[in-house]
């Protein structure tokens, strides 16, 4: 099995895919860092249609550029940095390395309030989800 390296303008034309959305930087998601067993943000308790909402947002979502969502601010995103020392978790992803701590971090509401936020941070333009705080518990 050849192990190279593939560059992005050396991939195959696959159908529904533009080479120009990954050298554009559009949003890709991480789960790598997705944390479910935190207390406060666990989903265990939401049905298939949170599942289904917050799927359709991540979908969505994947459609900005990451410098587009960073920046904005607009009711239909609701994107922002989090400022750990006005919520309930002051310490912030305090269950990451020193390293991913000091990135800055970010949440974007998953769809209508009754859905709560999602929290994470970028690198590039993935976006490491963190948390699904499908109950507005970070804020006070």
């Amino acid at each position: 099995m050849n192990s190279k390296k593939i560059k992005a303008t050396q991939l195959p034309e696959l159908p529904g895919i533009r080479h120009t959305e990954l050298q554009n930087g559009h949003v890709r998601f991480s789960f790598k860092h997705l944390n479910l067993a935190h207390p406060k943000f666990g989903i265990k308790h939401r049905d298939g249609e949170y599942l289904h909402k917050l799927l359709e947002r991540l979908k969505n979502v994947s459609t900005f550029e990451a410098k587009q969502l960073r920046g904005n601010h607009s009711r239909a995103v609701r994107s922002h940095p989090i400022a750990w020392g006005d919520t309930t978790e002051p310490d912030g992803f305090s269950h990451l390395n020193e390293q991913l701590k000091g990135i800055d971090a970010f949440q974007f509401e998953c769809e209508e309030k009754e859905y709560g936020r999602i929290h994470g941070f970028y690198i590039e333009n993935i976006f490491f989800v963190v948390w699904l705080d499908s109950d507005h518990k970070l804020y006070k």
